[in-house]
Parts: structure tokens; C-alpha cells; sequence
């Protein structure tokens, strides 16, 4: 579920390197290179606010934030912590993680909370209709 933003019209004097660099990884990925450096500044932005956390892809062709050195996105962390109560060390316990990588997926949470919860909400409803569709599938084989 892809969030609408407005947009404003902003310009920049970027080298020759960096927009060949630019155009050739949205040729690679078929989009135009307004939506690849609109991602970058974005996804930019917020690691350096947020050091420990980077962006990948989803499970809904788009990027999300998840914790550096792991395979864990920052709902999933936040899920756990909310399962335990609230409880910053026994969601590191269970993730073998340092306290401070709980935090950091605290910290980013806390900022953009509606955003990592409309992601839990699409990764956990792709699950989902992943699950049955197997159900589904095993039904057929008997």
C-alpha cells in the first residue's frame, strides 16, 4: 500500500556521475529517474537519522526499513517487543540481538509508527493468502 505524497517542484545540480550512475539504475529498474532519486533521498534521509536501520524489498514490490545485520524488518522487531510487554531485552533475548538494535527499531518506530504499521498489516495479510494458498494446494494433492 504505497502512501500518496504531494510533491513540489524542487531542482538540483547533480554531477554527470552521479545522474549516469542515476540513469542507469532506473533503466535497471524500469522506473523513471524521479521516482529512483526520490527513494534515495528518502531512504537516505532516514538512515542518517536512523543509522541501524536500511531498506529492502517487501513483500509488495516496494522498500522497507529493517534492522542493519539482520533479516528482520523493524515490525517485526516492534511485534516482539509489544509481545513481551513492552520489554526491550527479552525482544533482544529472542532475536539474539543487542539492546541497542531494539532501540534503534524503537526509535524509527516512534517516527514513523503509521507507516511500519501499515507494513506489518500488508506483509501479515500477504502471509496470509500465502497460507492459504497452500492449504490450497495441499488439498488438491491430497
Amino acid at each position: 500500500m504505497a502512501t500518496q505524497r504531494t510533491t513540489r517542484q524542487r531542482s538540483f545540480r547533480l554531477s554527470g556521475d552521479v545522474l549516469d550512475l542515476l540513469d542507469s539504475r532506473a533503466a535497471e529498474l524500469g522506473e523513471s529517474a524521479n521516482r529512483v532519486a526520490e527513494r534515495l533521498l528518502y531512504e537516505g534521509l532516514r538512515t542518517r537519522s536512523h543509522p541501524l536501520i536500511f531498506f529492502r524489498g517487501g513483500t509488495a514490490d516496494d522498500r522497507r526499513p529493517g534492522l542493519t545485520g539482520t533479516r528482520l524488518y523493524v515490525w517485526q522487531v516492534i511485534d516482539t517487543v509489544q509481545s513481551s510487554g513492552g520489554s526491550i531485552e527479552e525482544a533482544a533475548e529472542y532475536f539474539r540481538l543487542s539492546p541497542m538494535q531494539v532501540r534503534a527499531c524503537v526509535s524509527y518506530y516512534a517516527e514513523f509508527k503509521d507507516e511500519v504499521d501499515a507494513t506489518a498489516e500488508e506483509d501479515r495479510e500477504f502471509a496470509a493468502r500465502a497460507q492459504a494458498q497452500s492449504q490450497r494446494e495441499q488439498e488438491v494433492l491430497g
